[in-house]
């Protein structure tokens, strides 16, 4: 089955943002609770290894969960890094509850970023979690050649994908949806009453989890956008983590050669 485009409830400019945060809101609790955020380290820290760098730019971040988590667990393994949040639609709420559970080692750029021409100031290994499937291949492809002609490494990242058992899970989304919102911190008054009162979070989450599936770039179309990309020397690495039973994420990292 090929990828198909199909819009995401939480991408159109028109979408309540009470809705969007609870929903992202959810997807941070559930990387935490299920662990499978934590799954990516190895392959953050081969990025970050062949790069020789101890910063990460996070693009796309949304509410940099993803990011935020895992320079907590690198710090854990003794591996001291920081990291910039980064997005074209800066959350700053959530992005100031980012800072504050960071440790000292969460920042974010107040001004809007563009993943396909970031700033030469941002040095660091480039990192975006689950949303290189909301880019179409052509700027999907910019972002990609951006961070190469920029000789800056990228780590690029999908939990979910287009394989039956990830399908077939996402129909469980709604349930899990209710249990694991209260525990997100702070949770809103607003989030449980469009959880619980009025379950339209659980159907974001539903219909909004399907389209991601579908949108994510399997590892053979990753190697063809890359395949475009005039980047002599540079290194592509794309593949699967296995995450559990039926469960896989896409891996992409890109490094420049040694200098």
């Amino acid at each position: 089955m090929g990828r198909v485009h199909l819009f995401e409830l939480e991408d159109q400019p028109w979408f309540p943002a009470v809705i969007r945060d609870a929903a992202t809101a959810y997807l941070d609790v559930a990387g935490r609770v299920t662990g499978q955020t934590r799954k990516l380290l190895p392959k953050l820290r081969e990025a970050l290894d062949r790069s020789g760098e101890r910063r990460i730019v996070d693009l796309c971040t949304g509410s940099g969960g993803p990011a935020t988590l895992l320079v907590g667990a690198l710090a854990d393994d003794g591996v001291e890094v920081t990291a910039e949040l980064t997005d074209l639609y800066p959350n700053r709420p959530a992005l100031d509850r980012a800072v504050a559970a960071g440790g000292g080692r969460i920042r974010y750029r107040a001004e809007p970023t563009d993943a396909t021409a970031v700033p030469a100031e941002l040095s660091g290994v480039r990192t975006i979690f689950n949303a290189l499937h909301h880019l179409r291949p052509p700027v999907a492809r910019a972002v990609l050649a951006n961070a190469a002609r920029d000789r800056r490494a990228i780590a690029v990242f999908e939990l979910v994908g287009r394989t039956p058992p990830m399908l077939l899970g996402m129909l469980l989304a709604p349930i899990f949806t209710l249990l694991l919102i209260p525990l997100a911190r702070p949770v809103k008054a607003s989030w449980l009453v469009f959880t619980y009162l009025i379950p339209i979070v659980p159907l974001v989450v539903l219909w909004d989890g399907i389209v991601s599936c579908l949108r994510v770039y399997s590892p053979a179309e990753l190697e063809r956008l890359v395949a475009e990309i005039d980047a002599p020397g540079y290194r592509w690495d794309i593949g699967h983590v296995p995450l559990g039973p039926g469960a896989r994420a896409t891996y992409l990292v890109g490094t420049p050669p040694a200098a």
